[in-house]
């Protein structure tokens, strides 16, 4: 093998040596430089980006808190609103059963009234027919005829201890 020959291995050296400081050469003055530039407008893009993201951030954040207080304003509208019929519906819910309370109470009078005066008329009947039963059989039992004015004290007189 020519590479392990000791007589080349100076020449191999020497070319050795050339083509490090020829590709080292390249390296330095080209092929680093533009790396060099490659990650500089990478982290400049990458700062730039933070920087945007920052900034959106603070804007959402800012639209949000807008939104919340909208949205909090828009609730406490709305229970106003609702608090507001509420108490509406509740005024009339009360004026409709103090009318039908007042209608009832005045619908209860005229059935009170009427039932006194059929009461009356009732009582009165009562004594009347009572005067007359009590005359007849009275009459009918003692085969005579009484006076009537007796028979209506009589009936009124138990119609008062009944009462």
């Amino acid at each position: 093998m020519p590479q392990l020959d000791i007589s080349t291995f100076v020449p191999q050296l020497v070319w050795l040596a050339l083509t490090f400081l020829l590709l080292y050469g390249l390296m330095a003055k080209v092929a680093l430089p533009r790396v060099g530039h490659a990650l500089e407008r990478r982290r400049k893009q990458i700062e730039d980006d933070l920087a945007a993201a920052r900034r959106l951030k603070a804007e959402s954040e800012t639209v949000l808190a807008a939104y919340e207080k909208s949205l909090a304003e828009a609730r406490a509208e709305a229970q106003g609103t609702i608090r507001e019929t509420m108490e509406r519906l509740a005024e009339a819910a009360a004026i409709r059963q103090r009318e039908a309370s007042a209608k009832l109470a005045a619908e209860t009078e005229a059935a009170e009234a009427r039932i006194a005066t059929a009461r009356n008329t009732a009582m009165a009947n009562v004594r009347s027919v009572a005067i007359d039963v009590a005359h007849s059989a009275v009459s009918r039992l003692l085969d005579k005829d009484i006076d009537e004015g007796h028979t209506a004290a009589a009936v009124d007189a138990a119609l008062k201890e009944r009462a």
